[in-house]
């Protein structure tokens, strides 16, 4: 039925100015905030090592990550996407990751998008993303998004123009089959991806049209940064976060208030080893 989604409950009690905004701003990409920040590294390292001695090894990815997964969990109204002019609350908690299956230039990329209920811990989520990356840089696995990409490959060009066109006028009335939805890397909560890496600083990468993802989050290299502290400006061993989001999906103070949860738990991620109850969103 037009409007009603296996991926998402739409909301009727938005304010006004949310209820016009999708008919101004249509696209995803016509609704693009930025954001850049630097991220000193002393605490993380302070907490790794700790954890290193406990037999437990983290990463920064595995810290990001999982404080990404609280952060929807705690503010669901960065879980919501816009659809056709309408704004749904999405159902679970997604997170997108584009994964390189060897570091040269001809070896193809692949995404995963794993499922989160926002009750996790960090070493619940840092043993679920672990498994899944090895499991999928091995090059003979596939998973539904490789196998999906590779039929579309295979067709003719207008057949895939029409194929593609065919499944995001699907999406945008709410008759998108659930087995693609699950498949599709671009239908996430948000897509993260390690350019440092790559050996570069973070970048802001563009939030997709296709599909429902509502934050884009790019980590970087380690570098040296200078950090306001206490009214201070110290040197300091950091990464950039690069954000890019749907200001359709809330306001401003909720997006900072945003913000500053998840440099909470950056700077004390011990905060991260505990279940929670995820928080609901209006109705």
């Amino acid at each position: 039925m037009f409007g009603f989604r296996s991926d998402g409950r739409k909301l009727k009690t938005i304010g006004p100015f949310f209820r016009v905004i999708p008919h101004v701003m249509k696209m995803r990409s016509d609704s693009h905030v930025y954001y850049m920040q630097d991220i000193p590294l002393t605490t993380l390292d302070e907490y790794i090592a700790k954890k290193e001695k406990e037999g437990i090894k983290i990463s920064y990815m595995n810290i990001i990550y999982a404080a990404l997964v609280r952060l929807l969990a705690e503010r669901p109204r960065l879980n919501r996407f816009v659809m056709n002019g309408r704004t749904y609350a999405r159902k679970g908690i997604y997170i997108s990751l584009a994964i390189k299956k060897e570091m040269t230039d001809d070896t193809e990329e692949t995404t995963i998008k794993l499922p989160f209920t926002g009750t996790e811990n960090i070493f619940e989520i840092k043993e679920k993303l672990n498994n899944t990356i090895a499991r999928n840089k091995d090059l003979s696995n596939q998973n539904s998004t490789d196998k999906l990409a590779k039929f579309l490959w295979l067709v003719p060009n207008w057949l895939m123009k029409f194929i593609v066109n065919t499944l995001m006028f699907l999406d945008k009335h709410g008759m998108m089959p659930k087995s693609i939805i699950s498949a599709s890397p671009f239908h996430t909560s948000a897509f993260l991806t390690n350019v440092g890496s790559l050996g570069i600083d973070a970048i802001y990468h563009h939030i997709y049209d296709f599909g429902t993802t509502g934050i884009f989050l790019a980590m970087g290299k380690k570098k040296k940064s200078y950090i306001c502290e206490d009214d201070n400006i110290v040197e300091e061993k950091a990464i950039s976060l690069a954000w890019v989001a749907d200001e359709r999906i809330c306001d401003g103070f909720y997006y900072a208030n945003a913000i500053k949860s998840f440099n909470r738990y950056l700077k004390k991620p011990e905060l991260l080893e505990e279940n929670i109850t995820p928080k609901e969103d209006i109705k």
